[in-house]
């Protein structure tokens, strides 16, 4: 499958990464999954470099947290080559932060928000055990990053899905990583709270110089954030900048109902359905 200006191998680097332009922190050399005799996907090419925004997109049951869990070490290519940060994905790297898809807590969990957060760096650890300087160091160094010091004693089941989010964006930045892998962030938020999100983590970005890849259906709160797109079509993966895939017949066929991409007077650009 050709698709017309969809051939480069790699995502353009926005300004304020070129420092880290020369380091790839993501790159898929022909990469395929497969679960027995079925692929997955197929023809993974692209390079993503460190400080670049990503948006990871696609309908459901396209391989998109498949691809998150080839980067975690977790699942492994059934052909070609990937690397991270320069060497082959394996489980635990400090350097990668992770946000898996976030489920709805209990609203009688009573874990305050500090705790949640702390789990990331002594859950692995029997019995737990009392948390040293540098650990409640580290996350009261996170839980800033994120806004969320002021809720932090609180339980966090009684917190909104944008609070609860934060903790776990501050989770995963415990390891100060290079890579930070968002799989739907802005599932079942408000659009006030999305807004919050993707600006944060752009924040974030922007400060730590890492790079992103964040999975969502929904573009429009995204759009000027992002160096590129990657998504799964057919079974292939492709990567673009936002001119080549922000196109109504390339989203229509990519979701297969029609979308619609408007451009406001002022240059904004939005997606919508039929």
């Amino acid at each position: 499958m050709t698709i017309p200006g969809l051939e480069r191998s790699s995502l353009p680097v926005r300004a304020a990464a070129a420092s880290n332009a020369d380091l790839a922190v993501v790159a898929f050399e022909s990469a395929s999954v497969a679960f027995g005799r079925r692929t997955i996907w197929s023809e993974a090419n692209f390079k993503i470099t460190g400080g670049e925004f990503v948006g990871l997109i696609g309908p459901n049951g396209t391989g998109k947290t498949t691809l998150l869990r080839v980067l975690l070490g977790q699942v492994p290519l059934a052909a070609g080559r990937v690397q991270v940060l320069g060497r082959p994905p394996g489980r635990g790297n400090p350097a990668i932060g992770y946000v898996p898809q976030r489920r709805s807590l209990a609203a009688d969990l009573a874990v305050r928000g500090y705790d949640l957060v702390l789990l990331g760096l002594v859950g692995h650890r029997w019995g737990f055990g009392p948390a040293s300087a540098a650990e409640r160091h580290a996350v009261d160094e996170a839980l800033e990053a994120v806004g969320a010091s002021a809720y932090a004693d609180q339980p966090v089941g009684l917190l909104s899905g944008g609070e609860q989010q934060r903790l776990l964006i501050a989770q995963a930045l415990l390891t100060n990583p290079k890579l930070l892998l968002l799989d739907e962030p802005l599932a079942s938020l408000d659009l006030k709270s999305q807004h919050e999100i993707v600006h944060l983590v752009e924040a974030i970005r922007t400060e730590r110089q890492m790079a992103v890849i964040l999975v969502a259906h929904d573009l429009n709160p995204l759009l000027e954030m992002l160096d590129g797109i990657v998504f799964i079509l057919n079974g292939r993966v492709v990567a673009g900048t936002l001119d080549e895939v922000v196109r109504s017949d390339l989203l229509s066929q990519l979701y297969e109902t029609a979308v619609h991409v408007h451009v406001t007077s002022d240059g904004h650009r939005f997606v919508v359905g039929a």
